[in-house]
């Protein structure tokens, strides 16, 4: 069959600046993920989008172009009004493990379609696969059914949903052609938007942890996806979250489904907490379900029952012992203080060599790896007493892990820091937009 347009058209057309046509997009679209369209044309045509930008009608189209490239799955059927969380990623960020069954005993469903961690951001199925027996895989049939009975499943996204988003998704990976807020917009969204939620609650971070370092690209991108989920009739908002400090005390895997369970147990650190209500309020506002205070429920003890039938019937005991680390070094304070600053990003890459993460797709990650952090920035510290826990079963590993950590905190002898204020951690929301 004869083809519509000629790549190399659309190439020039958005490399000139100009603004490409639906039909332009909805066939370059399909024409990569037919083969029709080489890896090393769409891979100019990103570094074009890069440079250029799109503007909201052409990332609308793209997003509605990979949609369209595969299925789209429908919960109209289900008794529960749905709602989604997604969050772009960061260090320490296990919020989805409590977040799930908490707004599911609030009386809204969660179909939370997870993936897995590459580099130094961690991956939600990667933390759950630590639980003796839990298993990502679900047919579509078995997780609408676990949404009927239990209101909530955290699962891997099936095959048939935005294909031509996991081909482009591994070109962008590997031609620098991540960074394009239009194409990560696009990704996100084709894939939130095709899995048919009633709405989408956002959490884009910011800061040296985060896909986006500065807090007006992300405020950028989270007003791109909120248009985009809107334009589309999924309710959606976003918070912007602060990423320049790990989220709770953990990095890793086991050790960050202990937190989750804390959480929900009614304890666990203060900004894990105060991000899993925030979040929480908002998927039931945008889901129309806002009379029960998230806040009272997960001290109830009724998210954590969510959790545990959630847990049992992908296969896992919520019960059993997560697995524990062989070995472990100490990195200690070298002077007394105040810790002023505790950087996300060298914290979560020293997870990721210990062993937490993985440095390729299929990769395979140690249950059992990560960091555990004893003090955050505006806690008092005193010299020689433990900072950081740094948990592997491979041990040869601590050395490169203990390099990751240069320089990546700060203990001064006053109150005041680099994410603090007066002493205290800053607030994790930084803004609302939607």
């Amino acid at each position: 069959m004869s083809e519509s347009f000629d790549a190399v058209e659309v190439i020039a057309a958005k490399r000139d600046r100009h603004e490409l046509t639906d039909p332009q997009i909805d066939w370059v679209v399909d024409a990569y993920t037919r083969g029709i369209v080489a890896d090393e044309q769409m891979s100019a045509l990103a570094m074009a989008i890069l440079l250029n930008g799109m503007n909201r009608r052409e990332i609308s189209r793209w997003t509605h172009a990979m949609i369209a490239s595969g299925e789209r799955m429908d919960f109209s059927s289900l008794s529960w009004t749905t709602s989604d969380k997604h969050s772009t990623g960061g260090v320490g960020d296990k919020i989805t493990l409590p977040l799930a069954p908490l707004v599911a005993a609030c009386g809204v469903a969660v179909p939370q379609l997870s993936g897995r961690g590459l580099g130094h951001t961690g991956g939600t199925l990667d933390k759950l696969e630590a639980i003796p027996g839990w298993r990502a895989s679900l047919t579509n049939e078995e997780m609408m059914a676990q949404l009927e009975d239990i209101g909530a499943v955290i699962c891997a996204a099936g095959a048939g949903l935005a294909p031509a988003d996991k081909k482009l998704y591994a070109l962008r990976d590997v031609t620098g052609t991540v960074e394009a807020i239009p194409l990560i917009a696009s990704s996100i969204m084709s894939k939130k938007i095709a899995e048919g939620t009633g709405s989408l609650v956002l959490d884009v971070k910011a800061g040296s942890g985060a896909f986006m370092k500065d807090v007006d690209q992300a405020r950028e991108l989270a007003e791109t996806m909120v248009a985009l989920g809107n334009d589309a009739g999924v309710t959606t908002v976003a918070l912007l979250t602060d990423m320049s400090t790990p989220l709770g005390l953990t990095a890793g895997n086991a050790c960050e489904v202990a937190e989750a369970v804390d959480v929900l147990a009614g304890g666990g650190p203060a900004d894990v907490v105060e991000l899993t209500v925030a979040l929480a309020r908002e998927m039931l506002a945008a889901a129309g379900k806002d009379d029960r205070d998230p806040a009272d429920v997960l001290a109830s003890g009724a998210a954590m029952d969510v959790w545990k039938r959630m847990i049992r019937a992908q296969g896992g005991d919520p019960d059993a012992p997560l697995p524990v680390a062989k070995e472990t070094h100490v990195v200690t304070a070298p002077t007394s203080g105040t810790l002023t600053r505790l950087d996300a990003m060298g914290v979560g890459v020293a997870a990721w060599r210990l062993g937490a993460g993985r440095s390729r797709p299929g990769e395979q990650v140690q249950a059992a790896a990560g960091v555990v952090m004893h003090a955050k920035p505006g806690d008092a510290v005193t010299a020689g007493q433990p900072l950081l826990t740094l948990h592997t079963d491979t041990p040869e590993r601590f050395d490169r892990a203990v390099a990751a950590l240069d320089g990546v905190y700060d203990i001064g002898d006053g109150l005041y820091g680099a994410g603090t204020e007066g002493g205290k951690a800053s607030a994790v929301v930084i803004d609302r937009i939607g």
